[in-house]
């Protein structure tokens, strides 16, 4: 049912290699907004990934819905049951998985694809030029 997935381990990688080293603040990559914490609690499930900052918890990963047809479900946090529905019966929308700590409130796209029924090609119309005997 994925398509088009994208995995982001390499620039969580460099993330955090700067934050070992010094060189990002822990302000900087420790800053999941009230929502998204909201959303880890409720539509979140639990990863076997200890959290890479403060190594106090397991990490939870949020899947985030976006797609122009999805009306106002698009921009909300799914569970993984909700999006296998949706990627039933919706047309194409893509699927962003967050990963976050709520002790310390680490976050990072971990990955995104494409889901639901793929967009059919609309049939091209020709023109036939008057006189030409096309």
């Amino acid at each position: 049912m994925q398509r088009q997935t994208v995995d982001y381990a390499l620039q969580r990688r460099s993330v955090l290699s700067d934050v070992y080293a010094g060189r990002a603040a822990m302000r900087t990559v420790c800053d999941a907004d009230p929502y998204l914490l909201r959303a880890a609690k409720f539509h979140g499930r639990p990863s076997t990934v200890l959290c890479p900052v403060c190594r106090k918890e397991q990490l939870t990963l949020v899947s985030w819905v976006f797609g122009d047809k999805l009306g106002t479900v698009s921009g909300s946090a799914r569970s993984t049951e909700e999006i296998t529905r949706l990627a039933e019966t919706a047309e194409e929308f893509s699927v962003h998985v967050v990963e976050v700590c709520r002790t310390c409130r680490w976050n990072h796209l971990v990955q995104s694809f494409v889901a639901g029924l793929p967009v059919r090609p609309r049939a091209r119309r020709t023109r036939r030029v008057a006189g030409t005997g096309e």
